[in-house]
């Protein structure tokens, strides 16, 4: 059983970006290699512009290389508490963005010609009570008639169609949510970043960063300093120390992955005939897919644990457990790989995008990054060339403040986990 994401393991070899000597100024340099970061820089150098991109490992290595590689649409919250929150046009605008976001993905898929198994495989949202039926249909009627979404509820029998398992009581089908290969996509990528005139530097960690009187920044790395006059911090959950004023606003959860042998095609179609992606309407849930060679894949929040060897073993014991409870005939199959990794959570459970202390940023994708990601990274090119606009997320800022005792260890999610796991049964 392999330690590594699949994603990154059956993609192509990309090459050795590190070693490299850094130019002594650029006109952006962007921290981080993930997809924030990647589109960050091929959408800015297509502008003109030098731009230098530094990962402390390998594009990819974080949260973008590791995830269940889905581009769905629907944002953060529920549509209802969209509109509570910040009133029927303003939840539209961010509803309609991440619809875009999707749109920006294919777009980039096709501009550039990455070979990443791009397609609408439809996504359904389950339910696994009785009792929470009837909540998608009163969804299904916000979506369209709020929001200009049309979806379709499968009730259980309905379901048969698409899934075969008992498990779920109904579930709502968004027919235009999109599977890939994310591996291959942040691949083509930083291909697609170079082309445009990007330098990415890998195994070259930005340490420090420095604000000049006169605008601008010293960005200090392992290999190095590099003046810039402008910096794009696209860490998200892999912010470190060197950025204090990020890291105690964001909440970095763990989530973990399994991926069993192949299936073979037969059999793959009878576990889910028309491909779907599933996640389920759970507080703590998990996501599954059919991998393009035939494998299910399997996540959730097995353990609110950090990743490491050790404990990914244990969630994927977890996972493992949970998907022969939905899928019993897969009980003597064999898991090739298991995985975790963090991901990057806002305490409003909204990404934030804009300029703190002069910084430009994008974080905070509470799950939904494969996406966001890509398309917050052409926003922020946008916003760093002089439209502010551009930001989808704008008046979604991090506080100036952060939360008070929290120094973004989140030492509070295993409580928090057993809450809302109990939360599950009960309701």
């Amino acid at each position: 059983m392999k330690q590594i994401p699949y994603w990154l393991d059956t993609a192509p070899a990309l090459p050795d970006r590190s070693g490299k000597d850094l130019p002594d100024e650029a006109d952006v340099v962007v921290i981080g290699g993930g997809l924030t970061g990647l589109s960050t820089a091929y959408h800015t150098a297509r502008k003109g512009a030098r731009v230098v991109l530094v990962e402390k490992d390998k594009v990819g290595s974080g949260a973008s290389g590791r995830n269940g590689s889905m581009c769905t649409q629907g944002i953060t919250i529920s549509p209802a508490e969209a509109r509570k929150r910040y009133g029927q046009e303003r939840a539209l605008e961010l509803y309609n963005a991440f619809r875009e976001a999707v749109d920006v993905v294919e777009d980039l898929t096709r501009t550039e010609q990455i070979d990443c198994d791009f397609h609408r495989a439809g996504r359904l949202g389950l339910v696994c009570k009785p009792g929470h039926f009837e909540g998608l249909r009163a969804k299904q009627r916000d979506l369209a008639d709020n929001f200009g979404h049309e979806t379709i509820v499968l009730s259980k029998s309905e379901l048969r169609a698409e899934l075969s398992s008992d498990y779920y009581h109904g579930a709502l089908l968004d027919p235009d949510s999109a599977a890939l290969h994310v591996g291959k996509f942040v691949g083509g990528l930083a291909n697609a970043a170079e082309r445009a005139g990007a330098e990415i530097h890998e195994r070259n960690a930005a340490t420090g960063l420095t604000r000049l009187p006169g605008g601008g920044f010293v960005v200090e790395t392992m290999n190095g300093t590099i003046r810039a006059k402008q910096v794009m911090a696209a860490t998200d959950a892999y912010t470190d120390k060197s950025m204090p004023w990020f890291r105690k606003r964001l909440i970095n959860v763990g989530s973990f992955i399994i991926v069993t042998e192949p299936l073979g095609e037969a059999r793959a179609k009878e576990l889910i005939p028309n491909g779907r992606l599933l996640v389920a309407h759970k507080n703590v849930g998990h996501y599954v897919r059919l991998t393009p060679d035939n494998r299910l894949a399997f996540g959730g929040r097995a353990r609110f644990a950090p990743s490491n060897p050790a404990s990914d073993i244990k969630s994927g014991d977890i996972l493992k457990r949970e998907m022969t409870e939905i899928f019993p005939q897969l009980a003597g199959v064999r898991i090739d790989y298991v995985w975790g990794g963090m991901v990057g959570f806002s305490w409003d459970r909204i990404p934030h995008a804009g300029e703190a202390n002069g910084l430009y940023y994008s974080m905070g994708y509470c799950g939904h990054g494969v996406q966001m990601a890509t398309y917050m990274g052409r926003a922020v090119a946008e916003m760093m060339d002089g439209r502010p606009e551009a930001n989808p997320l704008r008046g979604f800022g991090f506080p100036k403040v952060p939360v008070p005792f929290y120094n973004g260890t989140a030492w509070f999610l295993p409580f928090g986990g057993a809450y809302y796991k109990a939360k599950d049964r009960l309701l």
